[in-house]
């Protein structure tokens, strides 16, 4: 897998199903960010199992994502007709209804390959082919500054991806890192040897 810490995430157009249900053929990554912060949610398959319930976590929080200026976009290999299917299928039946962010497809599995995270013949569970669990978090520069990779049956936290919006943002404000634990309208610490100290003197035992 590649490591895209401190990069630009990498660029695309392509084909997707729009957080309105509408099927479009030239989706872009870069103009839909467009100086916001943006999540990059790669899934292995539309009406698959632990995929919905990430999708519809990430879906609940969107509001809250949008109040930290932050756009939300989904890929899988299947087509934008899967997408607009599953989108289309009542929450009761295994579909995942209207979602409000969109979900791009990724047949040519160009963009997958592009991130690093088209799965392989290794031992993880995933069928070979797919996008793995990844999700990458981009700064308003275009830059990723973090990324979280999950096993097959691992379904990912949504709360600690927002934490970690919420801490690049207080890094950004403030100029202070964010240690261990670190939750919103927590004190940061100052990257020094003083500062490190001076933090930990009143913080270790409680991390």
């Amino acid at each position: 897998m590649a490591l895209l810490i401190g990069e630009e995430a990498p660029d695309f157009t392509a084909e997707a199903c729009t957080a309105t249900g509408e099927i479009v053929d030239t989706f872009n990554l870069h103009q839909h960010i467009d100086q916001r912060y943006g999540v990059l949610f790669f899934y292995p398959m539309d009406f698959t199992f632990v995929c919905p319930s990430e999708i519809l976590a990430l879906s609940n929080r969107v509001d809250a994502f949008h109040r930290l200026n932050c756009s939300i976009v989904g890929v899988s290999v299947d087509s934008k007709w899967t997408h607009n299917a599953w989108r289309n299928t009542v929450i009761s039946e295994g579909g995942i209804g209207d979602i409000n962010f969109p979900l791009v497809s990724d047949l040519d599995r160009s963009i997958s390959t592009s991130y690093g995270v088209l799965a392989g013949a290794g031992r993880s569970y995933y069928p070979k082919g797919v996008s793995v669990r990844a999700t990458f978090l981009i700064d308003r520069e275009r830059i990723v500054r973090h990324m979280v990779v999950n096993d097959e049956p691992l379904g990912r936290d949504m709360d600690e991806l927002f934490r970690m919006l919420q801490a690049l943002q207080f890094f950004e404000e403030h100029g202070q890192v964010c240690p261990a634990g670190w939750q919103s309208g927590d004190s940061g610490m100052i990257n020094t040897p003083s500062g490190v100290a001076e933090y930990l003197q009143t913080s270790s035992t409680t991390l």
